[in-house]
């Protein structure tokens, strides 16, 4: 490629218009008008010819596929947080970079984890579906109509005090909820002080002493299933779980068995292990107000969305420009 040439970047899914407007002019940019998710032949086809593929986390960039890459292809530049879905390994081993965009989707998640630690104990989809559904008559308030049960002086376990975890300790202090927390390092003594904050090494140990477990981690090969069988029937059975990170991290059948038999009051989940598939049980549990479930939404602003394209956007431009990109992900780090 010279200089004056524009690199070919082909975009899998429809990104937001004033980010898909400024990649047709910096660069030769593939877009998908209609949004259909990319099969495997077509991504396969689209690394064939292409300089940049930005695929997002529902594409499965794996060895096969990058095996079968093309010369030119020298970028994944990755429009998602996480990067679980590529093979960094063996894009290295073809000589590949790969980038992500981390650090947009903090507060927008951490809101989103706040909402479901809200909803859940508090049954408020139960109660707007009942305004919403014409069958049912409500009759007006009544002492016992409804009742949940307060956040404010409980215990939140965190499960991973990245970025996020720490934006939702922030969140859930201000509601009055005592901060402990599990992580592979302990966060610092001042970030400690701050959210008057306690340290578990033993995840075991946290989650049978707190009445929230959020779910913030990262999802690794060491992650999937953490909240394993084992651990989710360590949980208080009045203590509910949130779930906004990745599906695999939680052991959704043990954790349908919790639900159901009533070993854990409720969960938020927002993450599935085979989505876009949810599993019917799932759905059965939040027809009966034992569990929330959202579509994926966790990260879902224009404001972060755009902030993703403007990382991608300066992570092809400085790769391009002979640069480190400021995103890229090392292999086994991912």
């Amino acid at each position: 490629m010279t200089q004056r040439q524009k690199p070919t970047v082909y975009i899998t899914r429809k990104l937001p218009d004033i980010v898909e407007t400024r990649m047709r002019e910096l660069f030769d940019a593939e877009l998908n008008i209609d949004d259909t998710p990319r099969s495997h032949d077509e991504l396969a086809a689209a690394m064939a010819h292409a300089d940049v593929l930005v695929p997002t986390v529902t594409d499965r960039i794996d060895a096969g596929l990058i095996e079968q890459a093309g010369p030119r292809l020298k970028l994944i530049a990755s429009f998602s947080n996480g990067v679980d879905n590529i093979d960094v390994d063996a894009a290295a081993r073809r000589g590949i970079t790969v980038t992500n965009t981390p650090a947009v989707l903090t507060e927008d998640t951490a809101d989103m984890t706040l909402a479901l630690i809200l909803a859940v104990p508090r049954r408020l989809v139960e109660g707007a579906a009942i305004l919403a559904d014409r069958r049912h008559d409500w009759a007006g308030w009544s002492p016992n109509w409804m009742l949940g049960r307060r956040i404010s002086g409980k215990r939140i376990g965190i499960v991973g005090m990245g970025r996020i975890g720490t934006a939702v300790a922030r969140r859930a202090k201000a509601f009055g909820l005592s901060i402990h927390y599990h992580n592979r390092h302990r966060v610092s003594a001042e970030t400690e002080a701050s959210l008057e904050a306690t340290y578990w090494d033993s995840l075991d140990q946290m989650l049978a002493r707190v009445d929230f477990v959020s779910v913030n981690c990262p999802s690794t090969p060491a992650t999937y299933h953490l909240l394993s069988a084992r651990r989710l029937q360590l949980m208080q059975p009045t203590s509910y779980l949130v779930n906004t990170a990745r599906g695999g991290i939680v052991d959704e059948t043990a954790l349908i068995k919790c639900l159901r038999e009533g070993r854990i009051a409720g969960a938020g989940l927002d993450v599935y292990e085979n989505e876009p598939a949810i599993n019917p049980k799932l759905v059965k549990l939040a027809s009966e107000g034992k569990v929330v479930l959202l579509p994926h939404m966790g990260s879902a602003t224009l404001e972060s969305r755009v902030d993703m394209g403007e990382k991608v956007i300066i992570n092809i431009r400085t790769f391009f420009d002979g640069h480190r990109p400021p995103d890229r992900v090392l292999p086994g780090r991912n």
